[in-house]
């Protein structure tokens, strides 16, 4: 005869509405944990996130209260309707994520095969090649003006000396050169970036796999090809998608460089949205304008996962 057996009835009961509730006040112990975390995700991100879109059906201008109030779809017509600079702006912002991106993992993949040969003070040439990442955008946005500046700029200085001009340029005053000198400001600072994740990643490969192309005879072009870059193709795509939000949605080197001048030829779409709310105090239709971005970057975010077959394999 066992043990329970030898119990009363209503013993046996007792002991398993007692066990059952401690499993239950065990179950709900990792949600406590974890609780702190969740309401601060909620009010740093999801409260703004849906603040943005409640004021995105709102007329919400700060200079003109008298005329605040709902304005339902008003704010999404105007933008595709009657606004200028909706279209010249976004067409910046995707000529700004292209040239930046495709430069940025191009140097960055270079850096990367670099860093990950075996040579004399390897560490300290990585951490000199981090160092960008690691500078605020302000930082770098000081630094690149006086680098760029007309009267006592060591960029004009080295390029008069090398020849390829003949007296100083305003680089950030011009309608010809300012987008390019910011991409060039922008592209220093972001080639760490692609450089540290695709140097991680270049580390994880099976050294295996370079030996029994080596035994095959491959070429250097042909092992970078065939071996490197199909293991680096989901670091890429991740990084890649990461980078555009980050630089699509970019406005403190070009706010603080250009403002988005002159003329509008740095002005992004994120950069009109910043104008609008930092000098126009509209805050309503900036929070539309918001939501369109929120919603370009979705869209492409869907389809480039979609058509890269991101870990489809």
């Amino acid at each position: 005869m066992s043990y329970s057996q030898g119990l009363p009835k209503t013993t046996i009961n007792s002991n398993k509405v007692v066990h059952k509730k401690k499993i239950n006040k065990e179950k709900w112990i990792p949600y406590l944990f974890i609780l702190p975390s969740f309401l601060i995700i909620v009010g740093f991100l999801f409260y703004p996130i849906a603040t943005v879109f409640y004021y995105s059906l709102q007329n919400y201008d700060v200079s003109a209260p008298y005329y605040n109030g709902f304005a339902g779809l008003d704010n999404f017509v105007k933008i595709f309707t009657q606004d200028e600079m909706f279209v010249p702006s976004l067409l910046n912002s995707l000529k700004w994520v292209v040239s930046e991106v495709g430069l940025q993992l191009t140097f960055g993949m270079i850096l990367a095969l670099l860093l990950n040969q075996t040579f004399k003070f390897r560490g300290l040439a990585r951490a000199v090649a981090f160092i960008p990442w690691a500078i605020s955008g302000v930082l770098a946005s000081v630094m690149w003006s006086m680098m760029f500046n007309e009267h006592m700029g060591v960029i004009n200085d080295m390029l008069m000396k090398i020849g390829i001009i003949n007296e100083p340029m305003a680089f950030l005053a011009s309608t010809s050169t300012a987008f390019w000198a910011v991409v060039i400001a922008e592209l220093w600072r972001g080639i760490p970036f692609f450089a540290i994740t695709l140097l991680a990643s270049l580390q994880s490969i099976p050294s295996e796999l370079y030996e029994a192309a080596k035994v095959d005879g491959a070429s250097r072009r042909k092992t970078f090809f065939y071996v490197t870059l199909p293991q680096l193709k989901n670091t890429i795509i991740l990084t890649t998608l990461l980078r555009v939000v980050w630089e699509f949605n970019n406005v403190d080197l070009i706010f603080n460089l250009t403002g988005g001048g002159p003329a509008h030829s740095t002005t992004t779409l994120t950069m009109y949205i910043a104008d609008l709310a930092v000098h126009g105090s509209n805050f309503g239709y900036g929070s539309a304008l918001t939501v369109v971005s929120f919603g370009i970057l979705l869209i492409f975010a869907i389809l480039y996962l979609k058509l890269s077959r991101y870990e489809k394999e």
